[in-house]
């Protein structure tokens, strides 16, 4: 029996969402949260025995499974076991994470860090305890789901400017009371469009309305910059964000967030931020694979060019093929598809060919905007994405979309 929208809303959506997973799982269009047997490097991974061209990885420097970071992470486990005693500020402080928030401040460029238990949970905690009722929060109309629920949650005045747009963010900062406290938000690296924020002149705008400005580097570590340090290496305008939010997760192939910014910030962080309060500890594993993997970082920067080179080959092989890749300028490449239908028929088909890509449709993006998310990484080798390039070419004229 279908529920009542009006007398049972809770009941209704669980239905209405189950209905449209059910569809898709009919039609053969389901391909969300696949098993992986084996993470087979940075470019392979093993799926019900079959192996796959991985693109849709966000270990963009190809770091899962390194040598180094697996032996930190083993080290950890015979030095300290599987977990802490409880939350960082009473029992669950391992040297290992103090050292590990050095490691991330001296190559952040900042006087201290914070580490949470997520990136979600970072930006949500963040933007949450540093502002609030009577506070005035900016934030950019692409930024990530977790920018936009910390905004929410902090209770501030929540502006939303057109994307990228920067005579809007001047006009809504310009519009603000002089006296209140006013944070701007940011992606650095826009998660479905794989563009760039226009960091110098979000600084000018920032230090023209006195507010704060904080920049989510979840896609930009390891991608932007000469030595992959992130946006303002990009731009060459060290020092000029106060807030740098990054996570352990993608580049770096560990768990968690943190947060960079001056010595007395991150000092509040840790009195204030109820994530950090009433969170357990990230576990010694996980603390040493991510400190060893910003090390990895450093003493192998070839990382970083092979990206850039990829990347290059990647977006302009398929322009070349006839696919619109949207604004991107990273290694995160949409393939625009339309509707949802053909979104899914060209996962399918890949699927059917030994490569692995996700369709991301509406809600998650705007319909008639359905797209596959694919990505390039530092593990793939230029004759794996010409191969796979043609794979796309040959699925897209099948199923219409060139």
């Amino acid at each position: 029996m279908v529920p009542n929208r009006d007398t049972d809303p809770i009941e209704w959506r669980i239905h209405a969402m189950c209905e449209r997973v059910n569809g898709a799982q009919q039609a053969g269009y389901y391909y969300y949260n696949i098993p992986i047997n084996e993470l087979r490097g940075g470019a392979k991974v093993l799926v019900d025995g079959r192996e796959m061209s991985m693109f849709a990885s966000y270990s963009y420097l190809g770091l899962i499974g390194h040598p180094r970071i697996n032996a930190a992470a083993r080290k950890a486990i015979d030095d300290f076991g599987t977990g802490t005693h409880g939350v960082r500020t009473l029992a669950g402080t391992l040297i290992l994470h103090r050292e590990m928030e050095e490691t991330i401040a001296e190559f952040e460029g900042m006087e201290d860090t914070i580490t949470f238990s997520s990136g979600y949970v970072t930006n949500l905690t963040t933007i949450s305890t540093l502002v609030g009722r009577h506070d005035y929060v900016f934030s950019d109309k692409l930024n990530h789901a977790s920018i936009v629920d910390g905004c929410l949650m902090a209770g501030a005045k929540f502006i939303r400017f057109r994307h990228n747009d920067m005579e809007e963010l001047d006009m809504r900062l310009g519009e603000a009371p002089s006296q209140v406290a006013k944070l701007v938000v940011c992606d650095a690296v826009f998660s479905m469009d794989g563009d760039i924020i226009n960091l110098p002149s979000v600084v000018e705008l920032c230090k023209k309305h006195d507010a704060w400005l904080m920049i989510d580097e979840a896609h930009s570590i390891g991608v932007l910059g000469e030595t992959g340090k992130g946006i303002e290496e990009h731009f060459g305008i060290e020092g000029a964000v106060d807030i740098k939010m990054g996570t352990l997760s993608k580049t770096i192939p560990s768990v968690g967030g943190y947060i960079a910014g001056s010595a007395d910030m991150i000092k509040y962080l840790r009195h204030q931020s109820r994530a950090y309060i009433f969170s357990a500890a990230l576990p010694p594993a996980q603390v040493a694979a991510a400190m060893e993997a910003f090390h990895v970082i450093r003493d192998e920067p070839w990382r970083v060019e092979k990206l850039r080179e990829n990347t290059d080959l990647f977006i302009k092989g398929l322009q070349s093929r006839g696919f619109d890749t949207m604004r991107t300028e990273t290694a995160i490449v949409p393939l625009l598809c339309g509707t949802d239908e053909k979104a899914f028929e060209m996962t399918r088909g890949i699927h059917e060919r030994d490569v692995f890509v996700l369709p991301v449709i509406s809600p998650a993006v705007p319909e008639g905007l359905a797209r596959l998310r694919t990505t390039v990484t530092a593990g793939h080798e230029p004759e794996e994405i010409e191969r796979v390039m043609d794979i796309f070419e040959q699925v897209g004229k099948n199923v219409g979309i060139l």
